[in-house]
This record gives structure tokens, C-alpha cells and sequence, in this order.
């Protein structure tokens, strides 16, 4: 019998590889951390767009195990291929949808590209056939390199991380070397921000949401959700201060227009701010993954670490759902609240000073939790899972 090794490669801070069966022991233990909880009345059908990986797909997971929620997913993924194991979210989604079969859910994918019209109408016929003609749930959960402006396919906008205003120096993780490294980033053109708010901000979700209302497909008392991040003090001049940070608030505006467009209806337009996680974004974001690795040390030391499934569970079960809403003066949803409490961010700067090339140490627990996080994306350092599988059973587990 022919073997297949998955062997991990990580090439800087990007992960070439994956382990099908390490990711499919991570789905069951998400799925298991939400659904062993109480259900809770929410939605009956969810679409979320972005929701093979991280908030998108933990999103997923409880709309579909904590509220018993019919799911659709849409997000371009590559599948498999005789050169290629394909990537993690499209396994994700593979095996949510065989997971949620198991357990009476309904459950689907759509491969497409989230931004083109297309897709928008595609979806809108599945709403008709499958859900009822009805959508409680729009999770907006996109984190895009570049998307196609609409009116002019020939033109695509790309996204950037950058500074406005002056440079930025800080260090960073190299994963692949497990090292620290200074890194600077010059700031962004007039034209790189506008691009970012294009691809980063509001405009697709506002499209969205006016494509599903004109298609007469939402439920009363709908609801539409769309991720945002503040971040604390120290990532400010590269994430809040920068062109993410613009494009964010961009978002937010987009908010207040949904919410105008929605309240006839009963229908609400929140913005939640989530908290720092390990994604494969955001080990490419300079100063990130320091921050990351000195936040993670302070929560093992004094408890409340939350990894995805965790934190969208608890906002969509106590705050979306609940009678527990956190909520900051510009109206926005603050799940984040405990990791930006002086508290937490006093301990986090207290320890920062000691993360620089010359004093870091992989045996520091705080990195080893972030490296840990950052593998498990891809299926990899996942306890009781072999690194190798028969061929036969690879083809059948891709294509059952």
C-alpha cells in the first residue's frame, strides 16, 4: 500500500502544508466545545461568508451546534490535486459539512469568489430552495488580499498592511526559523488606503446586504454581523493607526447604513470587536505576534485565554443572542473587554520589554502557545494524530 506523509512546511511565516487528520480532530473538539454546552434560540438558517477558518468558521460551528442553525458557507478554497493536499479551509469545510451531517444539521459550501455578483445571486437561489426563502444570520467574515471592483472587472484593489504617516519598526516572529526579527514598514500612498478600504471596509457587506433585501430573502428581526478589531496601545501605529484601522472604521460607517436600511424590519447591523488571535493573517502583521506571544504568557498566568470557537461562542451566545450585551460608546459589541482591561495590558507591557531578539527563547510559554496555535491551523501538533495515511483512504476521505 502507497503511504502519504504530511510533512509540515512553513516557509517564513506561511504554511505550506497540511495534515487532513489532524484538522479533522480539531473540528470534532470545536464542534464538541460548543455543542456539549445548552442550546440557545437563535437563528434557523446562516450564511456566513469567510467561514472556512478562524471567527468565520467559529461562527459556523455555533450558529450550527449552539442554536441548531441550517449553515451555508461561501469562500474560495483550493481542493486537493495530484501535487497538492489542498488547504485547510477547504478540508474545514469538508468536514464541518460531514460532522453537521452526522448530527441532523444542514449544511453547505459554496466555492466562490465572496465578492462577485455572481455568487451574490447563486446564493440568493439557494436562500429559495434550501432555507425556505428565509435568512435569519449574515456573518461577514472576509479577510481578502484583493478583490475585483464590481463596476470595472479589469480593475482589482489589493489590501495592504502599512503605517499612515511615518514608518514603523517592531519586531515580529519568524516562525520558520523561531526567531525575532526587526521589521519596518514604510507607510501607505493615498492609493493603498483607499484600496484597503475597498477590499477591508464595508462596501461588499453593504452590497450584500442590499442584494439579499431587494431579493425579498430576509426574515424578520434578520441580523448581520461584521468582525472589526481595536487592539491594544502597542499595535496601535500598525493596525489601529494604519491602513487596517481605516478600513475597519470604514466598516463601521457601513454599519450605520445597514442598520437604517434594516430597522423597518427589526433587523440589526453589529459590529463586534473581537479579540487578538493566532490566524494566518495575523502572524504576517509586524509587532502582532510579539503582542500575541506577551498576551498569551499574561492569560496562561492568570486564566480567560480564548481561542476562536470559545469567543464566538460567548458573543453569539451571550451578547447577538443574550441578555449580556458589552457595549462600547460608539455602539459596537466588545468581546475584547477582558483582554483590554488595565489589568491584562499593564501585565502584557510589563513583559513586552523582554521579548527582543537578544532575551527570546522558544521555551518562553507565551511563544509556545502562539506556534502551537498557528501549526493546529494547518493540522499539524495535534496530540493522538499520526502524520501519515494509506493513499486509498487520502482519496476516500477526500471525495466521501
Amino acid at each position: 500500500m502507497t503511504q502519504l506523509t504530511f510533512t509540515e512546511k512553513i516557509e517564513g511565516n506561511v504554511a505550506r502544508s497540511v495534515n487532513p487528520l489532524g484538522l479533522q480532530r480539531m473540528m470534532a473538539e470545536q464542534i464538541a466545545a460548543v455543542a456539549q454546552k445548552p442550546h440557545y434560540t437563535g437563528a434557523k438558517h446562516a450564511l456566513v461568508l469567510g467561514g472556512s477558518s478562524s471567527y468565520g468558521l467559529a461562527s459556523r460551528i455555533t450558529a450550527a451546534f449552539g442554536m441548531g442553525a441550517a449553515t451555508l458557507s461561501v469562500g474560495y478554497e483550493r481542493p486537493p490535486r495530484p501535487d497538492f493536499l489542498g488547504t485547510a479551509g477547504w478540508w474545514n469545510q469538508r468536514f464541518f459539512k460531514q460532522q453537521a451531517a452526522q448530527a441532523g444539521l444542514v449544511a453547505n459550501n459554496l466555492n466562490a469568489d465572496v465578492f462577485l455578483p455572481q455568487t451574490k445571486q447563486e446564493v440568493i437561489q439557494f436562500i429559495r430552495n434550501r432555507f425556505g426563502g428565509q435568512l435569519d444570520l449574515l456573518v461577514y467574515s472576509i479577510a481578502a488580499p484583493k478583490r475585483k471592483n464590481p463596476d470595472n472587472p479589469a480593475e482589482a484593489w489589493r489590501s495592504v498592511i502599512k503605517p499612515l504617516g511615518n514608518p514603523v519598526t517592531d519586531y515580529t516572529v519568524d516562525l520558520e526559523h523561531q526567531r525575532l526579527v526587526k521589521t519596518t514598514l514604510e507607510p501607505a500612498s493615498v492609493a493603498e488606503v483607499a484600496a484597503t478600504n475597498h477590499v477591508m471596509g464595508g462596501e461588499d457587506w453593504e452590497l450584500w446586504v442590499d442584494a439579499l433585501q431587494a431579493a425579498g430573502v430576509l426574515a424578520p428581526n434578520f441580523k448581520t454581523i461584521l468582525f472589526s478589531y481595536e487592539g491594544p496601545r502597542v499595535t496601535a501605529p500598525i493596525y489601529h493607526d494604519g491602513t487596517l484601522g481605516q478600513a475597519k472604521r470604514a466598516a463601521e460607517a457601513s454599519a450605520h447604513k445597514i442598520q437604517a436600511k434594516l430597522a423597518k424590519t427589526g433587523g440589526e447591523a453589529l459590529i463586534s470587536v473581537n479579540r487578538s488571535v493566532t490566524t494566518k493573517a495575523s502572524v504576517v502583521i509586524p509587532g502582532f505576534s510579539r503582542y500575541c506571544m506577551a498576551l498569551y504568557q499574561v492569560e496562561q498566568q492568570r486564566g480567560g485565554h480564548e481561542q476562536p470557537v470559545a469567543h464566538i461562542d460567548r458573543l453569539f451566545r451571550d451578547m447577538v443572542y443574550g441578555t449580556k450585551r458589552v457595549v462600547d460608546g460608539r455602539g459596537r459589541l466588545r468581546p475584547d473587554a477582558a483582554e483590554l482591561s488595565p489589568a491584562v495590558q499593564g501585565a502584557v507591557e510589563d513583559l513586552l520589554p523582554q521579548l527582543t531578539p537578544d532575551h527570546f527563547s522558544t521555551t518562553m510559554p507565551g511563544y509556545q502557545q502562539f506556534r502551537r496555535e498557528f501549526r493546529q491551523l494547518n493540522g499539524f501538533d495535534v496530540p493522538g494524530v499520526p502524520d501519515t495515511m494509506d493513499h486509498d483512504a487520502f482519496t476516500q476521505l477526500a471525495t466521501d
